[in-house]
């Protein structure tokens, strides 16, 4: 191999790297303008809403924050476990009651309420 073919093989090869870079910088530089454009996008999405507003809660809402059961003794727990629990199940009851008389079935026994 005569000597000036090892010039041109290095020259080939850096020219090749560089053009990988040159590419590779390319690409992440439209990547980074599409985050940017994204984060503008949700920047004025929320900026429409307007600064934070306490909304009152509603009087049936507990009065406990999101993540006190961490604190909360066992017993308090379990009452708000069964009586959660209970809440769904005469929600369900009343709804049953409520689609079996709008459609004329038979009531079970079980499901009326006779206190």
């Amino acid at each position: 191999m005569p000597w000036w073919s090892w010039i041109l093989l290095w020259v080939a090869l850096v020219a090749l790297s560089l053009l990988f870079y040159v590419l590779l910088g390319i690409r992440l530089f439209r990547q980074f303008m599409a985050t940017v454009r994204d984060l503008g996008a949700a920047g004025e999405k929320l900026g429409q809403l307007g600064p934070f507003q306490e909304q009152e809660e509603p009087a049936a809402a507990p009065a406990t924050m999101p993540g006190s059961a961490v604190f909360a003794s066992p017993a308090v727990m379990r009452h708000d476990y069964e009586a959660s629990t209970s809440a769904r199940r005469e929600e369900r009851r009343r709804r049953r009651v409520q689609r079996k008389a709008d459609r004329g079935q038979p009531q079970a026994l079980g499901d009326l309420d006779f206190t």
